[in-house]
């Protein structure tokens, strides 16, 4: 067991605490570098659902199944699919039978902080440099100075990893989607018809090579999605994101021809609107290994969010990671081992993110989400 390393994860996300964790765990330590000034400052994202395989797995090699289950929503994993007039074309015969619960991101981050000791994540580190050491050893180059030296550095710092320049060329492309983001509080008792319309999940609706996703989140917070297959620069220049007043008129008139009801998610929506180009890393990427150096989650393989595996994958990264460093004596032999099994392990869920990417908003979308949702999902098409 290699507890002398001295290790830095880059990056306070799911994978980089999980990782943390379960290196505590095995008495090896480990410093997590966090751009954030604390864990509230900026939004974390929406719902998550973890799978069996990956992310549930995680939480129990990381001791946290207990403490998971009091954030959990298992009654929230329900799908519905609508048509552009609000007829249900598909839904969850029981929302709460599924075996994905749902956990909101900051609720998830919370608890694997609690989990960790104070000193192990610090705040406010935004990385400039990630710099060698005639050593082998690397320094971290930070707006507050340096840090080190670390004999291994984990990127786990996202989509534009900062780390990731050191080992691979490549850099995440747009996929052609752009996501126009934008959230209901209080949806229960503020807007009970939008209640109903989204569900005890997900909701759906696609016509016209547009799409609009809805997803219950803890405490009655519908987050949303308005999707356009458009140029990289399009919403930029379309829309006001400085005005809400000005975001709703717009999407109202880009969603013209829907439903009212449906119409009615823009109207209710809070001021925070944001732009979300969809991006990725090609299917199969991979990188010589390079001593002291390796990459998880996002900063290793981001891919488009249809398939729902980004957290579940990260997760499963830092499980990995972490047995192979407890296990094998020498930890440079460990990572190499490490990458080589995650580079075959992704590729299935990028090519299915990267398939879901490139026929969305297809001229056959509906059909082809309603084939989807009745083989993966328990539940039947209905229609009213």
């Amino acid at each position: 067991m290699n507890t002398q390393l001295r290790i830095a994860i880059v990056g306070g996300g799911p994978g980089g605490l999980t990782l943390a964790r379960i290196l505590h765990l095995h008495g090896i330590a480990a410093t997590v570098f966090e751009q954030d000034s604390h864990a509230l400052e900026r939004p974390q994202g929406g719902t998550l659902d973890l799978h069996e395989e990956s992310g549930l797995l995680a939480l129990r090699q990381a001791g946290l199944m207990d403490a998971f289950q009091a954030i959990a929503r298992y009654e929230d994993q329900g799908t519905r699919l609508l048509d552009k007039a609000g007829n249900v074309l598909f839904q969850d015969e029981d929302s709460a039978s599924g075996d994905r619960p749902e956990v909101d991101r900051t609720e998830l981050r919370a608890m694997l902080l609690q989990a960790l000791p104070a000193a192990c994540v610090r705040w406010g580190c935004t990385m400039r440099e990630v710099r060698a050491r005639d050593d082998g050893r690397w320094d971290l180059a930070f707006d507050h100075g340096n840090e080190g030296p670390f004999d291994l550095v984990v990127g786990a710092d996202g989509a534009w990893s900062k780390v990731r320049p050191l080992l691979s060329p490549y850099r995440p492309q747009y996929s052609g989607l752009t996501f126009i983001e934008f959230g209901i509080d209080d949806v229960d008792r503020s807007h009970p018809a939008l209640s109903q319309l989204v569900g005890r999940g997900k909701m759906g609706v696609e016509a016209d090579c547009k799409e609009i996703i809805a997803q219950r989140n803890g405490n009655a917070h519908i987050r949303a999605y308005a999707i356009f297959r458009v140029p990289a620069d399009w919403a930029a220049t379309r829309f006001d994101i400085t005005s809400p007043a000005s975001m709703r008129t717009e999407l109202i008139k880009e969603f013209d021809g829907f439903a009212p009801e449906i119409l009615d998610l823009f109207r209710a929506s809070n001021d925070g609107f944001a732009i979300r180009p969809i991006c990725a890393l090609p299917v199969g990427h991979c990188w010589p290994s390079r001593c002291g150096l390796t990459l998880l989650g996002d900063a290793a393989h981001v891919m488009s969010p249809f398939g729902g595996d980004g957290v579940n994958n990260a997760m499963f990264d830092a499980v990995e990671l972490a047995r192979l460093l407890v296990e094998r004596a020498d930890w440079n032999d460990a990572v190499a081992q490490y990458e080589t099994l995650m580079f075959a392990r992704v590729i299935e869920s990028a090519e299915g993110a990267a398939e879901g990417a490139a026929t969305q908003l297809s001229h056959v979308g509906q059909e082809l989400a309603l084939e989807m949702y009745r083989s993966h999902v328990g539940g039947a098409a209905v229609s009213r």
